[in-house]
């Protein structure tokens, strides 16, 4: 049982104006600070820019430079293209204030907590493999992927090579966004997922539990044993692994607590930086498991 105190204060939520409580899903192990919320292709095309598409050309002989073949190239682009969109996002997002309490409402709110109990019951097999290999507790593992994608209804469907190219082009953080894209051809290059499969929030998080593709190379594992770090399927489980792997690598401490001031909630806060979320996930796991 973890005993879970928390103190009242306001809290601002660097988050996206589709509403940071719809998806919470704030900004996760060093990446964009932004809403993994579903963003649908369809409402944020590609359009022509022809700034883009010779960006693209240079960007892809600099690449072959480091070592991505041609053809992983040329697959990973085609059809790839700019999304104003994204941009759009990018530029307008909007900061939130509410008091912790009203945040707390929300993230671990009885419904909430209820998907979490059935989701944790349905995939209890998973989840306790998961915590046999990794130390980490399912309850948890659970939480973030409620936290995250909302137990995987809301992972996102925007392209992630045409995402993290344009924001690699005009975004406000282009070495940051260059570095995720190159990430992303490393993974296509392993034959983890395909160009078409790959897709994420607008901000290149991705999966059931949203990770950015440079996160992903570091902490992504195969639990099924398909040869495939496989998070964009419908199965969560090597989602779910990878997440216990990335808190594992972090430092977590099986059976010492994560409420805040305990030691794993340290760990918690690798995850994510807003100390909002770090308690919303703490919160969860506790509801999860009937406290």
């Amino acid at each position: 049982m973890t005993d879970f105190h928390m103190t009242r204060r306001t809290a601002l939520l660097g988050l996206t104006a589709m509403g940071a409580l719809t998806a919470c899903g704030a900004s996760p192990r060093g990446r964009s600070v932004a809403s993994a919320s579903s963003s649908s292709a369809s409402a944020m095309p590609i359009q022509q820019n022809a700034g883009f598409d010779d960006w693209v050309v240079s960007f892809k002989n600099q690449a072959e430079g480091r070592g991505i073949s041609r053809s992983v190239l040329d697959t990973a682009f085609r059809g790839a293209g700019y999304i104003p969109g994204v941009i759009e996002r990018d530029r307008n997002q909007t900061e939130f204030t509410r008091t912790l309490e009203d945040y707390l409402a929300i993230a671990a709110s009885d419904e909430r907590v209820s998907n979490g109990r059935a989701n944790y019951r349905s995939f209890a097999s998973t989840l306790n493999s998961v915590e046999s290999t990794y130390g980490v507790e399912g309850k948890v593992v659970a939480a973030v992927w409620g936290m995250e994608s909302s137990y995987g209804t809301r992972r996102g469907d925007t392209p992630i090579v045409s995402a993290m190219a344009t924001l690699s082009y005009a975004g406000r953080r282009q070495e940051f966004f260059t570095q995720q894209l190159y990430a992303v051809l490393k993974i296509l290059a392993n034959g983890d997922t395909t160009p078409n499969r790959m897709v994420g929030s607008w901000a290149g998080a991705m999966g059931h539990t949203q990770f950015m593709p440079t996160s992903y190379l570091s902490y992504a594992v195969d639990h099924t044993g398909d040869g495939r770090r496989d998070i964009w399927s419908d199965d969560p489980t090597d989602a779910l692994a990878s997440t216990a792997n990335f808190l594992r690598a972090k430092g977590w401490k099986p059976g010492r607590g994560y409420a805040p001031g305990q030691p794993n909630f340290r760990v918690i806060e690798q995850w994510n930086a807003a100390s909002v979320y770090q308690q919303s996930i703490a919160l969860m796991a506790a509801r999860i498991d009937g406290n």
